[in-house]
């Protein structure tokens, strides 16, 4: 039989309680003691914790500390009874006390349907993926929650295979999303199913084997002639804030940076390194480090600012506002392209929409990034180029401008 009391053994005003183990095996007796995280003033211990009194304070100060203390005891009571007394030292006292208060966390039960896995997914990979990739996470998940509504059946990951890619494209095809955003999220969806797998779900046999095509992608860029006539519009066409934007535009087409990245340069982050300015930065999407040279283009807008860049301006403003710019540049060729077009007057719901539009109405804020990447191909050696625009490959980056085999081939009889 065990029994148990508590001590306070600190001179401190205020310390932790310690608890100790008394009992007897085998006709020897032995007491160990081990520290608990509870916390009581030494004037109360001493003067106030097992004497009755009046003062109603007092009283539910005792309550609160003898509830606490019993689930302790009540605790390692219990452990003590399920082990063998020889087993008992001052070690698996102390892990008990600890164990307590730091009980193992149950596993979450793995959700066998789509929609509360994306969730499940979503917290499972939280130290992993980026925000940005929560948020498309969250979108494939509102659309296939609309998506259960409409059939009526909730989405097992068991059932994802060929019937319900189908049915599933049907559905975006009617509501006129594009090809590839509907490719785009299936394998999104394809992947919510191998991490369920990986976690013991059982997965239909046609999933690895499933695919949606993608649709060709005209790839928009600004060839150096128009960003010279970006360069030379009138300053009495412009406002404060296109021009602005148009100095924006100039400096993401001579760094081949993400909006996300460019935006948030600051002459705090040049530096200087052999006569030759440099700005650093971590790119927000990749968490890569960067050291990129700045452009004499860049260092005009730079000179022009004195020693500032732009002041910021959010994505949907930054994209409307180049659109204007290149309006004004007289940037009107015919181009084959997609934009957002309200689907019905008033509808307030936009869909991509295929054709032959003004090269400016295309213009958006990753236009700056392909128009760097292209226009340098081949004046720039390619390494460096991946090392500028972070591309993981050499092939990512060719697809990136759409050089096809015939491209390449092309290029090699330059050689010839």
């Amino acid at each position: 039989m065990a029994s148990i009391n508590f001590l306070y053994r600190s001179t401190k005003e205020k310390s932790n309680l310690v608890l100790r183990l008394l009992y007897r095996n085998k006709g020897n007796d032995y007491t160990f003691g081990a520290k608990t995280q509870f916390e009581t003033e030494k004037i109360y211990w001493s003067k106030q914790h097992k004497k009755k009194s009046k003062d109603i304070d007092v009283t539910n100060k005792q309550t609160e500390v003898n509830t606490e203390l019993n689930k302790i005891e009540n605790h390692v009571l219990r452990a003590f009874n399920s082990v063998n007394a020889e087993t008992i030292n001052k070690e698996w006292l102390q892990a008990e006390i600890d164990y307590y208060y730091n009980p193992p966390q149950k596993e979450k039960e793995v959700p066998t349907g789509l929609i509360s896995f994306i969730d499940f997914y979503i917290d499972y990979r939280k130290n992993e993926i980026t925000e940005t990739n929560k948020r498309k996470c969250r979108v494939i998940k509102n659309k296939l929650i609309k998506y259960e509504a409409f059939t009526g059946k909730k989405i097992l990951i068991k059932n994802i295979n060929d019937s319900f890619k189908n049915k599933f494209v049907n559905y975006q095809k009617e509501r006129m999303y594009s090809q590839n955003t509907i490719q785009r999220e299936f394998v999104h969806i394809k992947t919510f199913c191998k991490k369920a797998r990986f976690l013991g779900l059982e997965t239909h046999h046609q999933l690895d084997s499933l695919r949606i095509e993608r649709a060709k992608v005209e790839k928009i860029y600004l060839t150096f002639e128009d960003l010279t006539k970006i360069e030379n519009i009138s300053k009495e066409k412009l406002t404060d804030s296109l021009d602005n934007a148009k100095d924006w535009l100039i400096i993401s087409a001579y760094c081949g940076q993400r909006v996300s990245d460019f935006m948030r340069f600051t002459d705090e982050q040049i530096r200087i390194e052999d006569g030759k300015q440099l700005i650093e930065f971590t790119q927000k999407k990749t968490g890569k480090n960067m050291t990129v040279p700045l452009h004499p283009k860049v260092l005009e807008i730079l000179k022009k600012r004195d020693g500032k860049f732009p002041y910021l301006i959010s994505d949907q403003k930054y994209n409307d506002f180049i659109k204007t710019v290149c309006q004004l540049a007289e940037i009107n060729e015919l181009t084959k392209g997609s934009k957002l077009i309200e689907t019905e007057k008033d509808s307030k719901v936009y869909r991509k929409k295929s054709g032959m539009y003004e090269k400016w109405e295309l213009a958006t804020s990753h236009i700056g990034r392909r128009s760097f990447a292209t226009n340098f191909y081949g004046k720039i050696p390619t390494t460096y180029l991946i090392y500028v625009t972070g591309h993981s490959t050499e092939a990512m980056f060719l697809n990136y401008i759409g050089k096809s085999n015939k491209d390449l081939a092309l290029e090699i009889t330059n050689y010839f």
